[in-house]
C-alpha cells in the first residue's frame, strides 16, 4: 500500500503556505517562495522517503497556473485546482471562522481530506502556447512604446546625437516587425484549433476587439478553469469593487481591487474605450453612468467589468455580441 500524505496550499503573489499530513499528524505550516525553486522544494519535501501526495490549491488563476502544471508534471503527485466557491462553503460548514495563510492552507487540506478529489487537467498545450506568445507581443510592445518616448525626448532636444536617434529608429523597426511576426503565429496557431477560431471570432464581433485585443483576451480567459463563474472572472480580472469603511467616520468610495490578472485587465481597457465610441448600447450606458454622477475613469471601468460579463456569456453560449443584451436602449 502507497504512503499517501494530504498537502493544502495557500497561494498568494509571491508566498506559499503549506499544510501537509502525514500519518494522520498535520506538521506545522511552511511558506515557500512561489517560484520554480519553491514549486521544486514542494515536490521533494510531499514526495520524500516513497511518499504520494494529494494535493489541493484553490483555482487562483493568477498565481497558481505555474505552480499547478509544475504539480502535474511531478512523479507521485495528484493536484487538484479547487473551486473558491466550493472550497468557501467548505469552510463555513467546518466551522472556520478566522482566517489566516496557514488556516486557509489547513482548510484546503481538510478540504483534500474530505470531499471528492478530482485531479486537475491543465490547458491544452495550444492554448499555454498562445498565452506566451501573447504574453511576449504584451512585452515586446511595452518596449516598443518606451522607445517611442524617447524617440520624441530626442527629437525635441537641442543636443540630439543623430546616432543615438538612429539606433532608437532602427530599434523601433525591429520590434515591429518581431511584434508583427508574434501576431502572425499567434493568429495561426488559432485557426488551426477550431475551439480558439471560434472564440476569437466570437471575441471580435465586439466593436473594440480587434486582431490584438483578440490575441490577448483569447490567451488569458481560456486557461482558466471552466468551471469559474463570471464573478470569479471579474475578481481574477481584478475588477471587483472593494469598500473601504472604519467605524463611523471613514467611508472611502469603493474602488476596484486590482488584485487580479494585469494582463486581463490591460486587454480590457482599450477595447472598453473604442467600444464606447462604436457600440451603441456600450456607449448608452457608458453616458447613464456618467448622468450619475461617475467619473469618465469609473464608467470606463464599469464597462469593461460588463464587457468581460458579455464574453463570458457570448462563450459560454456561443453567440455574438448583442448590443441589446449588453444594455437596452429605451426609446
Amino acid at each position: 500500500m502507497k504512503k499517501l500524505c494530504w498537502v493544502g496550499v495557500d497561494i498568494s503573489a509571491k508566498e506559499l503556505v503549506v499544510v501537509i499530513e502525514r500519518d494522520g499528524r498535520k506538521l506545522p505550516s511552511i511558506v515557500l517562495s512561489n517560484e520554480p525553486e519553491g514549486h521544486r522544494k514542494l515536490v521533494a519535501l510531499t514526495t520524500k522517503r516513497g511518499w504520494s501526495a494529494r494535493i489541493v490549491m484553490e483555482s487562483t488563476g493568477v498565481y497558481g497556473l505555474d505552480l499547478a502544471l509544475a504539480l502535474h508534471r511531478a512523479k507521485r503527485i495528484e493536484v487538484m485546482v479547487a473551486n473558491p466557491r466550493a472550497v468557501s462553503q467548505f469552510a463555513g460548514a467546518y466551522l472556520q471562522r478566522s482566517k489566516n495563510d496557514a488556516l486557509d492552507a489547513g482548510v484546503l487540506l481538510e478540504f483534500a481530506k474530505r470531499m471528492p478529489f478530482k485531479p486537475w487537467s491543465p490547458p491544452a498545450p495550444e492554448v499555454l502556447d498562445l498565452r506566451s506568445i501573447s504574453r511576449r507581443i504584451e512585452s515586446l510592445t511595452k518596449t516598443a512604446a518606451q522607445e517611442k518616448n524617447r524617440r520624441h525626448a530626442s527629437s525635441q532636444s537641442d543636443e540630439r546625437s543623430e546616432v543615438v536617434h538612429n539606433d532608437i529608429e532602427v530599434n523601433l523597426r525591429h520590434l515591429e516587425r518581431r511584434i508583427d511576426r508574434l501576431r502572425q503565429q499567434a493568429l495561426e496557431l488559432i485557426g488551426r484549433h477550431a475551439d480558439l477560431a471560434l472564440a476569437f471570432g466570437l471575441l471580435t464581433s465586439i466593436k473594440g476587439i480587434a486582431e490584438a485585443a483578440g490575441i490577448q483576451l483569447l490567451a488569458e480567459l481560456f486557461v482558466l478553469p471552466t468551471d469559474m463563474t463570471v464573478r470569479q472572472w471579474v475578481a481574477h480580472a481584478g475588477l471587483d469593487p472593494r469598500e473601504f469603511q472604519s467605524g463611523s467616520s471613514v467611508h472611502k468610495p469603493a474602488r476596484i481591487s486590482k488584485k487580479g490578472n494585469t494582463h486581463l485587465r490591460r486587454a480590457l481597457f482599450m477595447p472598453a474605450l473604442v467600444a464606447i465610441r462604436w457600440e451603441p448600447n456600450v456607449e448608452a450606458y457608458y453616458r447613464k453612468l456618467l448622468g450619475r454622477g461617475k467619473t469618465k475613469m469609473q464608467a470606463n471601468v464599469a464597462v469593461m467589468r460588463k464587457l468581460l460579463h458579455a464574453i463570458y456569456g457570448m462563450l459560454k453560449n456561443g453567440e455574438k455580441f448583442n448590443g441589446e443584451k449588453f444594455f437596452a436602449i429605451r426609446a
